[in-house]
């Protein structure tokens, strides 16, 4: 599964801009949707200009051409096509992944983890709202999927520019699973929006709350 790319790889990067951008929308009153994306997507974001470029991922070619000629053989079965979906997110080469999460997707239509792979690409590739669609379909096979509700509120804060309801579903992994590494994540990205401002985060939640 490769939904964690959003919630984990870059989750350092991710939370610790969630306050900058609360500050930075306040004194905006709320800039447009394409410029506050533009600050806050970790991908988009230019190098400093003293730290070097990070090259781009390679792709495994005997890889993906194992796997393109097992999927060719078995036509029916979603495993090579989410393998290679994920051969091509992990090369950024998100487009791509996309084609390849779909098909798993139609093959497997009751697994979250692949569906959930998908709005994650979907996200990648300026797609937010057909991220949040793909993560609620997610959601109705498995309502309590934690990673599918961390990416949710990683894709409202960032994608949507709604903080309200980003705050809503990192509340909703800290309740379900508070000391999981989903649970964790989320109760940093909350205690970032806190300490920029305190009203937004809204009370601390307790498991089971």
């Amino acid at each position: 599964m490769k939904s964690e790319s959003i919630a984990f790889a870059v989750a350092g990067v991710v939370f610790g801009l969630v306050a900058g951008w609360v500050i930075g929308a306040q004194q905006a009153q709320q800039t447009p949707h394409a410029a506050a994306a533009a600050a806050a997507q970790p991908t988009s974001a230019a190098p400093a200009s003293n730290a070097p470029a990070t090259p781009a991922p390679v792709l495994d070619q005997a890889q993906v051409q194992a796997l393109t000629s097992v999927a060719s053989r078995e036509p029916s079965n979603a495993a090579p096509r989410a393998q290679l979906g994920n051969l091509y997110f992990d090369a950024e080469r998100y487009d791509e992944a996309i084609k390849w999460y779909a098909e798993a997707v139609k093959l497997a239509p009751n697994d979250p983890n692949v569906s959930t792979d998908l709005g994650v690409s979907y996200y990648y590739t300026n797609q937010p709202d057909k991220a949040l669609e793909q993560f609620a379909r997610s959601l109705q096979l498995e309502p309590k999927h934690t990673k599918t509700l961390l990416n949710v509120g990683i894709v409202k804060a960032f994608g949507k520019q709604d903080l309200d309801g980003a705050v809503q579903a990192w509340q909703q992994v800290v309740q379900i699973a508070p000391d999981s590494p989903e649970g964790q994540a989320a109760k940093r990205a909350l205690d970032s929006l806190r300490s920029a401002h305190p009203a937004m985060g809204g009370p601390a939640q307790k498991p089971g709350a």
